[in-house]
């Protein structure tokens, strides 16, 4: 995945492209959203438009990175997710924690309605699923049990 940088006035627009997957792309996301809120931006926006497939993994870091940005007082505006993404999104129960918009255009609208001086209220992400079991590994052969008689006898 790479991502670029790039200002529209005070408010910094992260595009990324390439598949958003298990790897470094996470935490560098999320490395990039501290950075930009220590440099004290209030408003991000993270541009989706190129990013064709987001696993569970990518989801995590950018739902941690939705967290450093509440934390710090600061809004992030996910835009032109497609439809898997969207998915994505809608099964993990996380919708409700983003602002979305259709497009890099719409949310600079979005932003701007937000003024400088309010902080969001931050809200608790729900917590992580638990993770599926694992399921059962094949038998081979017949499960060995022990007896009483198998046991070796005890010395006294």
């Amino acid at each position: 995945m790479r991502i670029e940088l790039k200002f529209a006035g005070e408010i910094p627009i992260m595009r990324l492209s390439g598949r958003f997957i298990a790897g470094g792309d996470g935490p560098f996301l999320r490395q990039k959203v501290t950075d930009l809120v220590e440099a004290g931006s209030r408003k991000i926006i993270i541009d989706f438009e190129d990013v064709p497939y987001l696993d569970s993994t990518g989801l995590g870091f950018l739902a941690g990175s939705q967290k450093v940005a509440q934390n710090a007082g600061a809004t992030i505006v996910l835009a032109a997710l497609n439809t898997h993404v969207m998915k994505v999104l809608e099964s993990a129960q996380l919708m409700p924690f983003f602002v979305l918009a259709d497009d890099e255009k719409s949310a600079l609208e979005k932003l701007m309605t937000i003024p400088d001086n309010v902080t969001p209220e931050p809200s608790d992400l729900p917590p992580p699923a638990p993770a599926a079991p694992a399921p059962p590994k094949p038998s081979r052969g017949r499960k060995r049990t022990s007896s009483p008689e198998s046991k070796a006898p005890e010395n006294s």
